[in-house]
């Protein structure tokens, strides 16, 4: 009896599909708002199910997971989400329909789908922002963000963005991506960003020669 290519095709180890997986159980928090132990342990019992029953297409995984980074990340996101929380609302209070708003350009340093897909679920838990677009191939992702209307404001916002995708890479990125990290310095290393008119305005209208945005 012949196996189909699709059977034939090798899995990742458990081990390997870690990251995944406690990112599965993360998301399946969040989208039900219920972090009890119960509702965690069937998600996790999903999250399971799904990575090693379905057939699902090839995720790159570096196969570590550095547990005392993702325990630092937690806590950190906790407290942005408190004060994020508190920013929104002293928005809606003072400014109201009155508020600035922009949409952002984020050049990452890597486009593995895992990371970015971390980096944007992140960012778009935290109250403020929503990821609008992305593009894949050359690792940009799209914000919608809520009260910017500086220059100043704009390149907060990057940083806070890519302070995520480091803390992401240091959890749970390859040995390259963390190398290129190192290489960029943090943060500000990285390609810089900008409000644009609209995401799917072509890049050419928004950039100078040198790759830059125009002020």
């Amino acid at each position: 009896m012949s196996t189909s290519p699709m059977q034939r095709r090798s899995r990742n180890s458990l081990r390997a599909e870690l990251p995944l997986i406690l990112w599965l159980v993360v998301v399946w928090g969040a989208l039900w708002g219920d972090w009890s132990v119960g509702n965690l342990v069937f998600g996790l019992i999903l999250a399971v199910f799904v990575t090693r029953t379905l057939t699902l297409p090839p995720v790159r995984l570096s196969g570590r997971f550095n547990v005392l980074h993702f325990a630092l990340f937690v806590v950190t996101f906790i407290w942005q989400v408190a004060r994020a929380s508190i920013h929104v609302f002293g928005v809606a209070l003072m400014q109201g329909p009155k508020v600035h708003n922009a949409v952002l350009r984020v050049k990452l340093r890597q486009n593995n789908d895992l990371l970015m897909t971390a980096v944007g679920h992140t960012m778009a838990l935290i109250p403020g922002s929503l990821v609008v677009e992305v593009d894949r191939g050359n690792g940009i992702l799209y914000f919608h963000v809520l009260d910017v209307s500086t220059p100043e404001e704009a390149e907060s916002f990057r940083e806070s963005a890519l302070n995520i995708e480091a803390a992401w890479i240091k959890i749970m990125g390859s040995k390259k991506d963390l190398a290129r990290l190192e290489a960029s310095g943090g943060a500000g290393g990285a390609d810089a960003s900008g409000a644009v008119a609209s995401p799917t305005t072509k890049m050419n209208k928004a950039l100078d020669g040198r790759g830059e945005e125009r002020p």
